[in-house]
């Protein structure tokens, strides 16, 4: 598996624009070989800003790589950074290739 996430530094005041862009758009993912999980999280507070993740889990770094460069992608993100005043710097990609997994119910994959 891989993981793929983005961080995002929201403008303090900026939260719920910013997660009414991302609750209300459409991602064309569902339907995208090896896609498995999506999740927005929201995170810790600052002094300035509240920090948000993307977490988007593939089947393989492939998989992830091919929706990078797809018509899906693009319709995704189409607007995206229109919204410049809600961020504080730009998005940080981070990508992980999954070593272990563990699950509810005790079981262990590599």
């Amino acid at each position: 598996m891989f993981i793929a996430m983005n961080r995002f530094k929201v403008a303090l005041g900026s939260e719920d624009a910013f997660e009414n862009v991302w609750l209300s758009r459409e991602t064309h993912l569902e339907d995208l070989p090896g896609f498995v999980e999506f999740h927005l999280l929201r995170g810790p507070r600052s002094e300035d800003h509240v920090l948000y993740s993307s977490h988007t889990i593939w089947r393989t770094k492939a998989d992830f790589e091919a929706w990078t460069k797809s018509e899906a992608f693009r319709l995704a993100h189409k607007g995206a950074g229109s919204s410049g005043a809600i961020y504080i710097g730009h998005p940080q990609f981070e990508g992980f290739e999954v070593i272990q997994t563990v699950t509810a119910n005790g079981a262990a994959a590599a």
